[in-house]
C-alpha cells in the first residue's frame, strides 16, 4: 500500500495485510487467483476502503478519544482512496451531501406536445413543463411530508403599502426619470415588528413594477430623497421628486399595489372520465361520481350562491344564473372560489356548454379530476393540455383518484412561459393522506397562478396598466402646485414643535389612510388573516436557542462539532458549549478577525489583524481539549510558534470547501494571492490524528498569483481533475483566476455607482458548478462556462451582510432581519426581524446572534433598569447580552422531527441525515447537569475525579 507520508511508516502495515488475508479467507477467495484480475481488484478495493474505516477506530480504543472517533465517522462518507492521484471525493460524487447543490429536474421538464388531426397528421400542441414526480437519473426520493410546502411571495409580507404605510404617517413623492417616465416613491419610518428598531421602508413604483428596500434608520443622519433613490439605482432625474400632500393619493397608490395580483383566487375544477379527449366531453359530464363529490368537499365548503356576501369569483349571487351552489374556502388569508363544472349550469342543447366554459376557460389554473380503479400504481390518464381549448388557462393540475387504495396522484402541466414555482412534486406523486394532499394542492395552485401572472402575456398587460395609472397620478397631482413641497425625510418623524396647520394636515392624512384600510379589510381584499392555514406545522427555519447570555459582541466564529462554537470578540476568543459556561482560549492581545474550524484535519485556522501585521495562525483542535487545557488562556507571546510567517500583512484568506480530499488556502496580501495546500489528505488526518509534527509546517506554499486589485472577498472553487479556480471580488467586478497558471477571466461587472460586494458562493445545479454573486440588494446566478446562467436576478428587500445557501432555500442575513427565499426562483417565503443580527457561521448548522431574547425586544428585556438610580458619568455603559441561536441544517432539508421535546419525554432517537447531525434542544431538564464532551474526552468526571 502506498503511504501518504513518512510519518505513517511506523504503523503496522503488515498487520493490516494479514487482517485483509483473513477477511479473504472468510469470503472464500481462491488463493490462486491472479491478483490483477478484475474480480480480485474490485474485492481488494472494497477491503481496502473497509480497512480505512475499521483500522483507525481500533487504534482509538486505547485512549477512548471520542472526538477522534467523531471525526472519523463524519469523514466516512467522504473518504478517499490510498492513491494520491485518485480523487474519489470530486464535486460530482459529493453532491448528495452538499446543501448548496440543487436541481431543476425536481420541477419537471419542458416537452413539445403533439396532436393528431382527422387526417392522422401530427401537429404541435405547444410546449409545456410536465411535473410528474419522475426524477430520471436521480437517486433523490422525497415524500409529501419532506417536500417544503410554502406559499411563495406571501402577500402579508410583500404588500408593504397596505401593511406598513396605510394608516400611518408617511410620505409620497412623484418625479420623472431621465427617460421621461414618471415614478412614485413612498417612504415610511416604522418599527421592525415591534422590536423597537426603527427603519426606513421604501417602495418605488415604475411601469415595470414595484421595488422595495428596507434601510437602517439613524436619527443623527436622516435619509434624503436622493439617498433613498440611489438604492434603487435611480440617481438622475428629468424632474426631481416632489412630495404630494393630498391624502387622496393613498387610494391611488393602493390601486397600484393591487396590480401585483389578486389577493383572492378562482380555480376551475373539471370532472373528466376515462377515454374522453375534448373539453366538450368534459363539460358535458353532469353525473358526478361519489369520488368527485368527496374531492370537491375536500377542497372547500359547499355554499349557497344566492345572497353570498364574500368573495364571489365572478359568479352570480342574485339570481342563480351561474348555479345554486359552489365550493369556497379560505387558505392563509386567501379566499378561493372553485368553478366546479358539475355545479355550473348544464344545457342539453348546447354541446359546447358555453356557460361552463365561460368561467372555467377564463381561469388561469384548472383542476382535471379523473377516477381510476386500476391496481397498477403507474396507471395515469392520458391527458394533454390541448384537450382544453383556452388561451387564458396556463396551468393544468391533473388529479387521479385511485379507488383501490384511496390515494390521490398528481401531475401538473404548465405552459413553458410560466416561471418555475413550488412546491416540487414528491416522487412518486402519490398522496394517501387526504388533508395532506389538500394542503399541497392548494399551495401549488396559488403559487402557480402567482407565477403565471409574471409570464410575458400577463406582464405586458400589467405594464401597460401600471404605466397608465402612474401617468394619471403624475398628471393629477403635479398640477396642484400649491400642494407640493420639497423636504428631507427627517420630517417624517413628528417634531415637538409643529404648526397647527401641519398638525391638522397630518391628522387628516392619517384619517383618510385608516378609513381606506378598514374599507379594504371589510371588502375582503386585504391579506390580514392567517387563521385558516391548513395543517398545523412547524416552519423549518425556526431558531433553536443555543446560548442566551453571551456577554461580548461577536466579531467572527465557527462551529466545532455538534454543540460547540469558537467565538472571537474584542475581549478575546472563547469556546462556547451548549449548556456550559464559556471559557477563554485567547486573550484580547490576540485580535482574531477571521477564523475557521477544519475538523477533517483537526485544525483551527485564524487571522489576526493589527494594521500591516496581519498573519495566519494554525492550531490543532486537541490543543484546546482536556481538563488542564480548559484553564489555559494564550496571549500574543504564546502564539508566535503557530503563525505562518509568509502570510505577514494579509488582510483576507479563504479555504477550500470542507469535504474535499485536500485542504487549500489562499491568502490575500494587498494584490498578491498566496496559494497554500495542507500536506496531508483527509484520510491521513483521520488515520494519524496524534502524529507529532510542527503544525505550521503542515501548510506548503505552492505559488503566488496576482489579482487586479486588493480583494474584498475570495471564494475557492473545486474543479475537475485539480483544475481549481479562485473567484475574487473587488470594487465593482468579480474575476476568475486559475490556480495553476494565474489566467484571469473577468466574470461579471456590476453596473452601479456604489457597489457593496457581499458574497460569491459556489453552488451546483445538476452537477454543474456555478456561482451565486451577491452585491448590494442583488443576487446573480453566473455559470463558469457561459456569460449568463439564468434569465433572472432576484433582489433582497434589505441589503445583506451574509448569504447562506441551504437547498431549497437561500437566506440573507441583514443588520436586523433574516430573509428567506427559494433558490430555484428567488421567491420570498419568509422574513423575520432580529435586531442586532449577525451571522456567526453556516458551515454545518446555521448559528447567528441577535439582541432579541426569547422574551421579545431588547427594550422589554431591560424594563427593570428603568427604576435603578442613574449611573455616574464616568461609569461604563453596559452592553446588552448576545443571544445565540441555531437553525439545524436537517430542518431546512425537510427532515424535521415531530417528537415532543419536553423535559418529561425521553430524548428521541437520533435520525440519520445526509447533511449534519442536529443537537436536540429542550430535551433535557434544566435541573439535570450535563457532562461536557470535552471532559469525556479525557475520561474526567464533572467533579474532577478520574474514572
Amino acid at each position: 500500500m502506498k503511504t501518504h507520508s513518512a510519518e505513517c511508516d511506523s504503523f503496522e502495515i503488515g498487520k493490516k495485510n494479514s487482517t485483509m488475508e483473513k477477511i479473504k479467507e472468510k469470503l472464500h477467495v481462491p488463493k490462486g487467483n491472479n491478483p490483477r484480475s478484475p474480480d480480485v481488484r474490485r474485492l481488494s478495493a472494497i477491503l481496502r476502503d473497509s480497512m480505512y474505516l475499521a483500522w483507525p477506530a481500533a487504534s482509538f480504543s486505547e485512549d477512548n478519544s471520542s472526538e477522534a472517533k467523531k471525526r472519523l465517522f463524519r469523514q466516512s462518507a467522504t473518504m478517499v482512496g490510498d492513491d494520491e492521484d485518485e480523487d474519489y471525493d470530486t464535486p460530482t460524487t459529493d453532491l448528495t451531501v452538499r446543501r448548496d447543490a440543487f436541481s431543476r429536474r425536481q420541477y419537471g421538464s419542458v416537452e413539445t406536445l403533439t396532436l393528431m388531426d382527422d387526417d392522422c397528421k401530427s401537429h404541435s400542441a405547444g410546449r409545456f413543463r410536465i411535473e410528474s414526480g419522475d426524477l430520471e437519473g436521480s437517486d433523490e426520493v422525497s415524500s409529501p411530508v419532506a417536500s417544503p410546502v410554502h406559499l411563495e411571495n406571501p402577500e402579508f409580507q410583500t404588500r408593504w403599502y397596505f401593511k406598513y404605510f396605510l394608516g400611518k404617517l408617511h410620505q409620497n413623492y412623484v418625479g420623472i426619470d431621465t427617460e421621461k417616465d414618471p415614478f412614485i416613491l413612498s417612504v415610511v419610518v416604522t418599527d421592525a415588528n415591534n422590536h423597537n428598531v426603527p427603519q426606513y421602508r421604501a417602495v418605488l413604483w415604475r411601469k415595470n413594477g414595484a421595488k422595495r428596500v428596507c434601510l437602517p434608520y439613524n436619527p443623527q443622519k436622516p435619509q434624503t430623497v436622493k439617498g433613498i433613490l440611489s438604492h434603487f439605482e435611480l440617481e438622475k432625474f428629468e424632474k426631481g421628486p416632489k412630495e404630494i400632500f393630498d391624502p387622496d393619493i393613498q387610494k391611488d397608490i393602493l390601486v397600484l399595489e393591487e396590480q401585483e395580483g389578486s389577493i383572492n383566487f378562482k380555480f376551475g375544477v373539471v370532472y373528466a372520465k376515462e377515454n374522453q379527449v375534448s373539453d366538450e366531453e368534459f363539460y358535458s359530464n353532469d353525473d358526478p361520481s361519489q369520488s368527485f363529490n368527496s374531492f370537491s368537499d375536500l377542497l372547500g365548503d359547499r355554499i349557497k350562491l344566492k345572497g353570498w356576501e364574500k368573495f364571489k369569483g365572478g359568479l352570480d349571487v342574485k339570481s342563480n344564473a351561474t348555479g345554486t351552489e359552489s365550493i369556497y374556502t379560505v387558505y392563509e388569508g386567501h379566499e378561493i372560489m372553485f368553478h366546479v363544472s358539475t355545479l355550473l349550469p348544464h344545457s342539453l342543447e348546447n354541446k359546447q356548454q358555453v356557460e361552463r366554459k365561460r368561467h372555467i376557460g377564463n381561469d388561469i389554473v384548472n383542476i382535471l379530476f379523473y377516477e381510476s380503479s386500476s391496481p397498477d400504481p403507474q396507471a395515469f390518464p392520458q391527458f394533454k393540455p390541448c384537450m382544453m381549448r383556452s388561451r387564458f388557462t396556463h396551468i393544468f393540475a391533473v388529479v387521479c383518484y385511485n379507488t383501490c387504495d384511496r390515494s390521490y396522484k398528481l401531475n401538473v402541466f404548465s405552459e413553458e412561459s410560466v416561471p418555475l414555482f413550488g412546491p416540487p412534486l414528491p416522487s412518486p406523486p402519490v398522496f394517501h393522506d387526504a388533508d395532506e394532499f389538500r394542503e399541497f394542492l392548494l399551495v401549488k395552485l396559488i403559487n402557480g397562478e402567482k407565477a403565471a401572472v409574471n409570464n410575458p402575456l400577463f406582464a405586458q398587460k400589467r405594464e401597460r396598466t401600471l404605466e397608465m395609472l402612474i401617468k394619471n397620478i403624475h398628471q393629477g397631482y403635479m398640477m396642484e402646485t400649491n400642494k407640493l413641497y420639497r423636504r428631507a425625510f427627517s420630517d417624517v418623524i413628528q417634531d415637538a414643535h409643529i404648526s397647527r396647520k401641519e398638525e391638522a394636515r397630518r391628522s387628516e392624512y392619517l384619517r383618510v389612510g385608516q378609513t381606506l384600510k378598514v374599507k379594504t379589510i371589510l371588502k375582503g381584499d386585504a391579506p390580514t388573516s392567517l387563521v385558516t392555514t391548513g395543517l398545523l406545522k412547524r416552519e423549518p427555519w425556526e431558531p433553536q436557542s443555543f446560548c442566551m447570555d453571551f456577554p461580548h459582541p461577536i466579531i467572527c466564529g465557527d462551529s466545532w462539532g455538534d454543540n460547540k462554537l469558537i467565538l472571537s470578540t474584542e475581549n478575546g476568543t472563547f469556546i462556547v458549549e451548549e449548556g456550559l459556561n464559556h471559557r477563554s482560549i485567547f486573550d484580547k492581545s490576540v485580535p482574531v478577525k477571521q477564523l475557521d474550524v477544519v475538523e477533517a484535519h483537526n485544525l483551527l485556522i485564524f487571522r489576526c489583524d493589527k494594521g500591516k501585521e496581519g498573519k495566519i495562525y494554525v492550531y490543532r483542535l486537541n490543543d484546546f481539549e482536556g481538563e488542564v487545557l480548559d484553564k489555559v488562556t494564550r496571549g500574543k507571546a504564546e502564539c508566535r510558534e503557530n503563525r505562518i510567517e509568509k502570510t505577514k500583512g494579509c488582510h483576507l484568506y479563504a479555504l477550500s470547501r470542507q469535504g474535499a480530499s485536500h485542504l487549500r488556502m489562499v491568502v490575500a496580501i494587498q494584490k498578491r494571492l498566496l496559494l497554500f495546500t495542507w500536506k496531508h489528505s483527509v484520510a491521513w488526518s483521520t488515520w494519524c490524528p496524534t502524529v507529532d509534527f510542527e503544525i505550521v509546517d503542515g501548510f506548503n506554499f505552492v505559488r503566488e498569483l496576482q489579482a487586479f486589485d486588493s480583494p474584498q472577498l475570495i471564494t475557492l472553487i473545486d474543479g475537475v481533475r485539480d483544475d481549481n479556480q479562485i473567484c475574487v471580488g473587488y470594487k465593482n467586478q468579480f474575476d476568475l483566476i486559475n490556480e495553476k497558471n494565474g489566467d484571469t477571466l473577468q466574470l461579471y461587472q456590476v453596473e452601479a455607482n456604489k457597489v457593496n460586494l457581499v458574497a460569491a458562493l459556489d453552488i451546483y445545479e445538476d452537477e454543474e458548478s456555478e456561482l451565486l454573486l451577491c452585491y448590494n440588494h442583488v443576487s446573480h446566478f453566473q455559470k463558469l462556462s457561459e456569460e449568463t446562467s439564468h434569465d433572472f436576478d432576484f433582489n433582497w428587500n434589505s441589503e445583506p451582510s451574509d448569504i447562506v445557501c441551504a437547498f431549497p432555500y437561500v437566506m440573507a442575513f441583514t443588520a436586523d432581519s433574516i430573509e428567506i427565499r427559494l433558490i430555484i426562483n428567488g421567491n420570498l417565503v419568509h422574513a423575520m426581524s432580529q435586531p442586532g443580527l449577525s451571522l456567526i457561521t453556516s458551515k454545518c448548522d446555521i448559528y447567528f446572534c441577535t439582541l432579541a431574547g426569547p422574551g421579545g425586544s431588547p427594550k422589554e428585556k431591560s424594563t427593570e433598569q428603568r427604576y435603578t438610580p442613574p449611573s455616574s458619568p464616568s461609569a461604563k455603559t453596559l452592553r446588552p447580552p448576545q443571544y445565540i441561536y441555531k437553525i439545524p441544517l436537517s430542518c431546512l432539508a425537510g427532515q424535521m422531527t415531530t417528537t415532543d421535546k419536553s423535559p418529561m419525554n425521553p430524548t428521541p432517537p437520533h435520525q440519520s441525515t445526509l447533511l449534519a447531525p442536529v443537537a436536540q434542544n429542550g430535551d433535557r431538564s434544566p435541573s439535570n447537569k450535563r457532562r461536557s464532551p470535552l471532559l469525556r474526552t479525557k475520561c474526567i468526571h464533572p467533579s474532577g475525579e478520574k474514572v
